[in-house]
């Protein structure tokens, strides 16, 4: 006899869908069904089956099904969340009857149900995690934008936290049908065929050469930097060619297990669309996670960790336990510095926006490498050279030469010799290879982002973002909020919204940059501030009682000025946050993109100008407009502005450089690293008093990822401003510091594992993001270039001595007319380049207080200042002699041809350079060839098998092809 159960799958077949209950004239009605499909055990008997308790579970399923409609009267009746149903530490299941008959009679692993990764069941994986708490009030929102979360076919499990009752965790999983459906709508690409490598013809000669390369490698150690393959999982997709899922040519994909073919990522992520486009209330704004984020009905949402990144067992012994365990082994782990990053691995964990930072972050540094050694061998250059300087070794003899005092009153006369060790100093940073190394690293700077296209082309390629196109964004809901009452169509997607008008655009953006134009006004007011206290105390450690400040009274002035100027930068950076942020919310962008380039583009130029400004002062201002001796310009008609070191400015910009450095990056890692693990440890400590170690440590995963540091609310912003501002510092002033790429070199080593630490032990699991490049900061990067080429052109010309000394050489030196510039060329130059002052035209107020007897036993009559000056008995005393001209027509034509001719090159640079490398786009006519091929051979072999069928069962059919 015929099972009851057939007649009443037939009877359930014949009922009218869900959407026909829809009222006529309702807009932008949106139904969604509900698929329900139920497993029956073969083993089960047909006289066991009852056909009215099926009818009865049903309609128990039915009960817990409600679909929300804009305009249904149901919704409007108040509903509370099914808190009678939670229990502390108890799982409590709210998702579909359906699903539990799947798994009836078959065998859980209890890890599954143990490690807090799964459902009660053990077998439905969470997929994402939303945290709320019931002393919210926004209950209605909550309840309604669940259920249509299960309308939508996701399955929902609630618990309540160990540690607080008031604290609950809903737990969210995708099933099968869901994630098809949804991967189908999202365009995600899925392996289906295993790629097959072609190896290039070789001739003979290129064959024997590769054999004695590969015989000489047989010496060297075994490529210690790489990664060991034994210990990476196979990662299928990255050996695959991929194509956009889709459920009806679901044959063609390589599919060994339904339950991880969408990896954990690519689960989060479709869970999160979903989540974004679920209502929650009437109205046709009413939509979306982050609405209710914002308004405070959930506290977090985020995705699981998988589970622990420790073991108690070796990796190489037992193998990873998951993938967080691998990334901290082979990624966060300090033991591998020296190792490159398994950027697939990070890349399939956190997604491709967290993995295409990080290998970018890998890029740079790996590029340091050349700039680092070549401006490493430029001090080791001007070590070697030292006791071969004749500029140097004149200063150092110089004990007859008095140089005026460089301060009112309070400073003495002091011997041009005393300035020794400066002098020696200043050449280390500044010699005859500084000129070469600015080239170099104006055209490195080119051929970085070059090649970073053409790496980021491969890593586009491999990771299947060519062909990606970002979707229609999402109106933000401050833009809707205020425009929502003017609507104009969307040319894209042909529906209204909110309309901004031109007029209240324009206007807003003109206050915006009269904010940031006053901000920058601020930043100058600050410098002007370390100006006066660089002026002020300089007197004032001049008078000091330690002989060690007083004879060094300018470097002690120049190092306490940098530590006061790097405080207010700390300080100034945390306005500049907040007023960027009133700034950009203030200009209303549409989306969420847009709001996040005008916050980036204004926290950039705030913090460079901010960081710069103090360095800029001293590079191109200190010591240029202080007049001379008996006339010196004032600030204010008080203060003496600050005059240079007598061995030069650039002792000053190369402290200035270097503490500037070294203590934003030490900060910078305190506050990445630090700060989060001292958070953490608080929140661990104050588990382990209440709870004890052994109740920590059976914590679910849930409970665990709950209590780290959620990621920075902008995202990768401060990662990537940290190391821009860092790019500015290694190519903007290197003339004046080679040691810069060396530091960074240095601190991205170690900023690589901390980020890396940070993010697999320190933060909550990020949503795995979707993005094709770095964003505005490429733009900001090549601006960057071009400004380090203007600048280290006027550090060469004005800053340094080159040019002068140049001068010298081959126009008032002894190897005048000659046509050479070597060290013989420039004996004479130190006294050449000072001028000669009478003591007794000092002006009152500046006239020091010793009379200069100590140097030799009467009153100095002269002493000599840096400048280009005619003597005090001169026609025009103290008049501009015809060096100083030539120095000055020198400097602007070094700056003019060092500029047209880097531009020239690195212009030429970016067009000999194509942006894909030839391989990688033959690769992809090939790989675009095969897919063709493969899909044609896959829909011909599924036709010929129809056509097999319909022989076999004798139905007639038509001789179509084939």
């Amino acid at each position: 006899p015929e099972s009851p159960l057939a007649g009443f799958s037939t009877a359930l077949s014949q009922t009218p869908s869900i959407s026909s209950i829809s009222s006529e004239g309702r807009e932008d009605l949106q139904v969604n069904r509900l698929e329900t499909q139920i497993w029956i055990k073969p083993d089960i008997q047909k006289t066991d089956v009852d056909f009215s308790e099926i009818l009865n579970a049903i309609q128990e399923i039915a009960k817990d099904v409600n679909i929300f409609f804009d305009e249904l009267e149901g919704v409007n009746s108040p509903s509370k969340d099914d808190d009678s149903l939670l229990h502390h530490g108890n799982l409590t299941s709210t998702s579909d009857d359906a699903s539990r008959l799947e798994v009836v009679g078959e065998e859980v692993p209890d890890k599954n149900k143990t490690n807090g990764l799964y459902f009660r069941d053990g077998k439905c994986r969470i997929d994402y995690i939303l945290v709320y708490r019931k002393s919210n009030p926004q209950t209605e929102k909550r309840e309604v934008f669940e259920r249509n979360i299960r309308a939508e076919g996701i399955q929902m499990e609630k618990e309540s936290s160990l540690t607080n009752s008031d604290i609950i965790f809903v737990k969210l999983h995708a099933p099968w049908e869901v994630l098809g459906k949804y991967a189908e709508l999202m365009n995600v690409r899925m392996p289906f065929r295993r790629k097959i490598y072609y190896l290039h013809r070789r001739y003979k000669f290129m064959n024997r050469i590769e054999k004695q390369i590969s015989r000489f490698r047989g010496w060297l150690p075994r490529k210690p930097m790489k990664l060991d393959k034994e210990t990476l999982p196979d990662l299928e997709e990255n050996d695959c060619y991929t194509a956009p899922f889709s459920q009806q040519r679901i044959h063609h994909f390589i599919i060994h297990n339904k339950d991880t073919f969408f990896n954990n990522a690519t689960r989060s992520r479709i869970v999160h669309h979903i989540l974004q486009r679920v209502k929650y209330e009437e109205g046709k704004n009413k939509i979306g996670l982050n609405r209710l984020l914002s308004n405070g009905s959930y506290e977090a949402a985020f995705p699981l960790h998988e589970g622990s990144y420790r073991s108690k067992n070796s990796i190489r012994t037992h193998g990873a336990e998951n993938h967080r365990h691998l990334l901290y082994e082979c990624w966060a782990s300090w033991g591998v510095w020296y190792k490159y990053q398994p950027l697939d691995l990070v890349r399939r964990y956190f997604g491709e926006k967290i993995g295409l930072y990080f290998a970018w972050l890998g890029w740079y540094t790996g590029m340091l490498f050349p700039a680092a050694f070549i401006g490493l061998f430029v001090f080791l250059y001007g070590v070697t050279t030292l006791n071969h300087c004749q500029v140097s070794k004149e200063v150092c003899q110089a004990t007859d030469i008095i140089m005026c005092p460089i301060c009112d009153k309070y400073c003495p006369f002091m011997r041009l010799s005393d300035s020794c060790v400066y002098a020696k100093v200043t050449h280390l940073f500044d010699n005859g290879a500084t000129v070469f190394f600015a080239v170099f690293m104006a055209v490195w700077a080119t051929v970085f982002l070059e090649f970073w296209k053409r790496r980021r082309a491969v890593i586009a390629y491999d990771w299947d973002l060519i062909d990606w196109e970002e979707e229609e964004e999402e109106i933000r809901p401050q833009f809707e909020a205020k425009y929502s009452k003017k609507e104009r169509m969307n040319p894209i997607s042909g529906k209204p919204e909110p309309y901004q008008a031109f007029a209240d655009k324009c206007s807003r953006l003109i206050v915006s940059a009269s904010g940031i134009f006053f901000m920058i006004c601020v930043v100058i007011a600050a410098v002007f501030g370390i100006v006066i206290y660089r002026v002020v105390t300089v007197s004032t450690f001049a008078a000091f009682k330690w002989a060690l400040i007083r004879n060094n009274s300018q470097v002690a002035t120049t190092g306490t000025a940098v530590c006061i100027n790097f405080c207010i930068i700390m300080l100034l950076n945390v306005l500049y946050e907040k007023v960027a942020l009133f700034l950009t919310n203030l200009e209303q962008p549409r989306t969420e993109s847009e709001w996040e380039n005008s916050f980036t583009l204004k926290m950039f130029l705030f913090q460079f100008v901010n960081l710069n400004s103090s360095t800029f002062y001293i590079a191109f201002f200190l010591g240029r407009f202080t007049g001379h001796p008996g006339a010196y310009l004032r600030l204010i008609n008080r203060w003496r502005l600050e005059e240079c070191h007598p061995s030069g400015c650039l002792i000053d910009l190369c402290m200035q450089m270097g503490i500037i450095m070294v203590l934003k990056q030490t900060w910078n890692n305190f506050m990445e690293l630090g700060y989060p693990l001292i958070q953490n440890w608080w929140t661990r400590r104050k588990l382990r008093q209440e709870y004890g170690t052994q109740r920590k440590t059976s914590f679910p995963q849930w409970e665990k990822d709950y209590n780290l540091q959620p990621m920075n609310a902008y995202g990768l912003f401060d990662e990537y401003l940290e190391m821009i501002l860092q790019f500015g510092f290694t190519t903007i002033f290197v003339a004046a510091f080679p040691l810069a790429p060396l530091l960074a070199l240095l601190n991205n080593i170690i900023e690589i594992r901390l980020d890396a630490y940070k993010f697999v032990t320190q933060w909550r699991r990020p949503l795995a993001s979707r993005a094709k490049d770095i964003g505005i900061w490429y733009g900001i990067l090549e601006g960057i270039g071009i400004l380090s080429v203007i600048t280290n052109a006027f550090v060469i010309a004005v800053t340094s001595d080159f040019i002068p000394r140049l001068v010298y050489a081959y126009k008032y030196g002894p190897c005048a007319g000659q046509g050479e510039a070597g060290q013989k060329c420039m004996v004479g130059y130190v006294n050449a380049s000072l001028s000669v002052f009478l003591v007794s035209d000092f002006e009152n107020r500046s006239e020091p207080t010793s009379n200069g007897s100590e140097f030799s036993g009467s009153p100095l009559k002269y002493c000599r200042y840096r400048d280009y000056r005619d003597p005090p008995h001169s026609p025009v005393p103290y008049g501009y002699t015809l060096q100083f001209w030539h120095v000055l027509a020198a400097r602007l034509a070094f700056i003019i041809v060092f500029e047209h001719l880097v531009f020239c090159i690195k212009h030429l640079i970016s067009y000999l350079i194509p942006d894909l490398p030839k391989d990688l786009r033959d690769r992809m006519r090939r790989e675009k060839y095969l897919i063709q091929e493969m899909m044609y051979e896959a829909e011909l072999e599924r036709l010929q098998k129809e056509r097999k069928e319909r022989k076999k069962n004798g139905k007639s059919y038509h001789n179509e092809w084939p």
